[in-house]
């Protein structure tokens, strides 16, 4: 008898985690580098597609030109993989990181096309001629969509891409970087719309500096455990962000004592969403915002 009553208190609680890991509305879709299965990463087709998709948010990448700018890029030179140079010819991959976009001025930024080619790993990708935006272009595009097609609200997820070992070659000090980017956002005003992300704790410790709060996503890609990467932090942060191999049970229950959202990348195969989806999760990014709809929302 005591086992069927301790049985039925505890179904409102399991009830509640399935209801809220599989369809809670503020479940975050997030569209990976705007939508890159189906259109040229961290361009403007990109994350048009992805709004009309249905994502919440646009994940996305920034680096820094010569001219201080900032680009949404992945890396901070021309990847030979997806890039044709300013005279539309192929950049040879071992010679992709002599075009580094922290040597460039925007303008001659803008002359190259990262989306003609493809990506032979995104086989669905259309192929278009486009180029790196600027990511106040890419505020002032996606809202102008928003507002003239009646969609949703957006949120950006931004990325610093910065490493140590990148200072002052292919980026500036974190302090300078997370500056720009910070004065963009204020600028713009999207400071309610946008997270900041990194792998590179630095950045994110200069944005908990800053007077305007905005949410900071720890990313992390290693083995070393939830506690050991927040410790390297120094503070709590807002989301946690691990690839989705490292998500498990008791990583999902760490967030959950501390509020802490969970929001694995990247997830593409639909057998991953559906194992992500059983899981008390915050959010997922990935690729192909159309597949994770399709998991998450029906």
């Amino acid at each position: 008898m005591i086992k069927i009553i301790l049985f039925i208190l505890f179904l409102p609680f399991m009830a509640a985690i399935n209801i809220f890991s599989q369809t809670s509305p503020d479940f975050d879709i997030q569209g990976h580098r705007g939508a890159r299965g189906l259109m040229p990463e961290n361009t403007i087709p990109a994350f048009l597609k992805a709004l009309d998709v249905g994502v919440d948010t646009l994940e996305l990448d920034t680096v820094v030109s010569r001219d201080g700018k900032l680009v949404v890029s992945h890396e901070p030179w021309f990847s030979s993989e997806i890039s044709l140079d300013k005279n539309g010819q192929p950049i040879p991959s071992e010679k992709q990181k002599e075009f580094n976009l922290y040597k460039m001025n925007y303008a001659e930024i803008k002359l190259f096309d990262v989306g003609s080619l493809g990506n032979r790993r995104f086989p669905e990708q259309q192929k278009i001629k486009t180029y790196k935006p600027l990511l106040a272009d890419v505020f002032k595009e996606t809202q102008k969509y928003i507002r003239s097609n009646r969609l949703k609200p957006t949120m950006y997820n931004i990325e610093t891409k910065s490493t140590v070992q990148g200072d002052m070659t292919y980026h500036p000090a974190p302090a300078v970087f997370a500056r720009l980017l910070y004065d963009e956002i204020i600028k713009s005003k999207m400071q309610k719309r946008v997270t900041i992300q990194s792998f590179d704790v630095r950045t994110l410790q200069e944005f908990k500096k800053f007077p305007v709060k905005m949410p900071l996503v720890l990313l992390v890609e290693n083995k070393d455990g939830i506690e050991k990467n927040i410790e390297k932090l120094g503070f709590q942060p807002d989301v946690y962000s691990p690839h989705f191999s490292l998500v498990d049970e008791l990583t999902v229950k760490y967030c959950r004592e501390r509020r802490i959202k969970i929001i694995p990348w990247t997830v593409n195969e639909i057998s991953d969403l559906e194992r992500m989806k059983k899981l008390a999760l915050d959010g997922i990014i990935t690729d192909y915002p159309d597949r994770a709809i399709k998991v998450f929302r029906n």
